[in-house]
């Protein structure tokens, strides 16, 4: 009879399964640690185990340094071209700006820093590896010009594999042209702080992000004109340890100071407060 019978039940969870996206998991590319994105993001996209410093898009250093809503973004109307015809570089292009957005390798802005009005030029590695092209030298052209005429202090953040091979001499003329707006800021004693994050090689390393009158970098950042291989095979010696390294060159006299992401806003606002004489602020908070 039926009400002999105990009929059976699927059992039900006591608690619901949360399911986590899978790109919510980020990855430490040096030490594996692998924790929450959003954990990565409140460090400022340093590892919490290694502190390996992870590359951020030129948008987020902008965010960092200057202060907030205080910012404008400049030259959004250059575009790149391609003046010799190089095999698929259109495409290349293309992709770049899809992946990325429009623009180039470097953002330009106007703001303030610790209510100092500066301005600044932000190299992003995502577009074509932050290759120097035309449109890359015109717009820290443009904006070293602002900057003596202005006579505000000029930031460079690099981060760059060198020059566009897809433009040729056009690229390699970029150095050059930087070189000669970052000279006539020197002359007017107008503060120039440049800071080298990883990558900073090729050409970039060979102009502007070697010219600051502080050049600070940060942790770990590799930066050097040739790569490991080519440097042996043209000198014949084999190479120290490491010496490629942003610490390696600080204890060699090439740069100022490698400086913690967390205390970069910090240390460039008390440069450039210095150099310009300036009284130090008292209302900075850490972030």
């Amino acid at each position: 009879m039926a009400w002999f019978r105990k009929e059976k039940k699927a059992r039900q969870p006591r608690r619901e399964r949360l399911e986590i996206p899978a790109d919510a998991w980020e990855k430490c590319e040096a030490c594996a640690h692998t924790d929450l994105r959003e954990k990565f993001v409140r460090n400022l996209n340093v590892c919490p185990s290694c502190d390996y410093h992870r590359r951020i898009r030129a948008s987020d250093y902008v965010a960092l340094l200057l202060d907030d809503g205080s910012w404008e973004e400049l030259d959004l109307d250059l575009k790149s071209a391609d003046p010799l015809e190089f095999p698929d570089y259109p495409q290349r292009l293309n992709r770049a700006i899809a992946k990325v957005g429009e623009g180039d390798a470097v953002m330009t802005v106007e703001g303030t820093l610790g209510a100092m009005p500066i301005n600044a030029a932000v190299m992003d590695f995502a577009f074509m590896g932050g290759s120097m092209g035309s449109v890359v030298g015109e717009k820290i052209a443009r904006l070293g010009q602002r900057s003596v005429e202005r006579k505000h202090p000029l930031i460079i953040v690099s981060a760059s594999g060198g020059a566009r091979m897809q433009e040729g001499a056009l690229s390699l003329m970029q150095m050059a042209k930087t070189s000669a707006v970052l000279a006539q800021l020197a002359e007017r004693g107008v503060p120039y702080v440049s800071i080298l994050t990883n990558p900073t090689t090729g050409g970039v390393s060979a102009s502007y992000a070697m010219l600051g009158d502080a050049i600070l970098a940060e942790p770990g950042a590799v930066v050097g004109f040739a790569g490991p291989r080519v440097i042996k095979q043209t000198i014949g010696q084999d190479l120290p340890q490491g010496f490629q390294t942003a610490e390696f060159l600080l204890d060699h006299g090439m740069l100022d100071a490698v400086v913690h992401r967390k205390q970069l806003k910090r240390t460039v606002e008390q440069l450039l407060r210095h150099m310009s004489g300036q009284p130090a602020s008292t209302g900075w908070t850490s972030p």
